[in-house]
């Protein structure tokens, strides 16, 4: 006899998130499916990681030809997406080499490694990274102990010693951290996880001269940020300075989990050994990596996806008049709305009614991540549901 095919159910995960009973099926660019078959547009997209919006043809393609070819010879051995990876990445970018890790946690916790064997070697093992309160460098208990969330400093401790929290955007309260025992400054040139909050020019201009003065290296966080986000192929272009390390993840592998630490070879210091990984480099993420960044230095579209971020900010600008809520900022397709009271999880869930996913990384505003390709008709296929969820909300 036939069994009766069941409907998988959620009990044998574990209980890590506060999820809604969604269970989806199926990505279409902007676009996801449940397995009721409704629509959603997704203004969240993995939290950033879709850069390309769902399932994408190039991903699908390049998933499928590397799978066919060769799938992971192991970290001991070359292989050629990492290799054409790598180099695309310097190219484009200030670095001279490149580390492939698995997630932005996995590429942060690389970061804090290589700065502290850097100490070792040139200054008398300083090994503590002056990071910020209210940042978010991933969830090992490293990158938890250099994160700057409220309470992650006691939900696994003791926590990793040697990183003394700064205010964003408060150049002395930086430069009363420095120390004989400091090697670098660490932050995210956005603040995702607080809000959507930018550092100022003024401060990271501060922050490059700082570490020149003192021997530091500066490290920048864009696992959110990098991969076109923010309108340039990585943030810290906007800023007009270079870093000496960097850390990319989400949206390199648009979909699939790839990550990556890029030095300058002046502190990139590794040595046989000292840094590796089972799945790291494998050609088959790589393959994914190459064919994203591949798209997003293709021409004209950097250029059109700040159009649309463009018209995205106007529009929450305007619903934020019209509704008399508070600030707009962010740049690029990473945007902020301050609703001006606690009802973020409130939005969130009207929203989803509606078929729009947001997210509300604190109770009093929300995050908009969309797809760097999304069209002008989907940005106002979403605003308008959002400023009927908002009114809807306020009533």
């Amino acid at each position: 006899m036939l069994m009766a095919p069941t409907v998988p159910t959620a009990h044998s995960l574990m209980p890590v998130n506060q999820r809604p009973d969604l269970v989806f099926v199926r990505g279409a660019g902007a676009h996801l499916f449940d397995r009721e078959g409704r629509r959603y547009l997704d203004w969240v997209q993995g939290w950033a990681v879709n850069c390309l919006g769902h399932s994408p043809a190039v991903v699908a393609q390049a998933l499928s030809a590397q799978a066919a070819t060769l799938i992971n010879p192991g970290p001991a051995f070359y292989n050629e997406p990492a290799m054409e990876l790598a180099a695309l990445l310097t190219q484009h970018s200030c670095f001279d080499h490149v580390f492939f890790g698995n997630s932005g946690a996995e590429a942060n916790e690389g970061a804090i490694k290589l700065a502290r064997k850097w100490g070792q070697l040139h200054k008398d093992c300083a090994f503590e990274i002056i990071t910020f309160g209210n940042s978010f460098h991933g969830r090992t208990l490293a990158t938890m102990s250099a994160s700057g969330k409220a309470g992650w400093d006691t939900i696994f401790a003791p926590q990793v010693p040697g990183f003394p929290k700064a205010v964003f955007n408060d150049l002395d309260s930086v430069r009363a951290l420095v120390g004989p025992d400091t090697v670098a400054i660490m932050l995210e040139l956005t603040q995702g996880e607080a809000g959507v909050i930018p550092a100022d020019t003024a401060f990271l201009r501060g922050l490059r001269a700082l570490c020149d003065t003192h021997g530091l290296l500066l490290i920048v966080d864009e696992v959110q940020t990098g991969c076109g986000r923010t309108g340039a192929l990585f943030a810290y272009e906007h800023y007009g300075i270079e870093p000496d390390i960097m850390t990319l993840g989400k949206g390199l592998g648009g979909g699939v989990p790839l990550s990556a630490l890029l030095a300058k070879k002046a502190c990139s210091c590794f040595e046989a050994g000292d840094q590796g990984g089972t799945f790291c480099g494998n050609p088959l993420t790589c393959a994914v990596g190459l064919a994203v960044v591949r798209s997003l230095l293709a021409d004209g579209f950097l250029e059109s996806s700040r159009s649309i971020s463009a018209q995205l900010k106007q529009g929450l600008v305007e619903i934020s008049q019209e509704l008399h809520l508070g600030e707009v900022r962010g740049r690029g397709a990473l945007l902020a709305l301050e609703l001006g009271c606690d009802i973020g999880a409130k939005v969130v869930t009207l929203a989803s009614e509606r078929g729009l996913l947001l997210n509300a990384p604190r109770a009093h505003c929300l995050r908009f991540m969309p797809a760097l390709n999304s069209s002008a008709d989907e940005v106002s296929e979403g605003l308008g549901l959002l400023r009927e969820t908002l009114a809807a909300a306020l009533a």
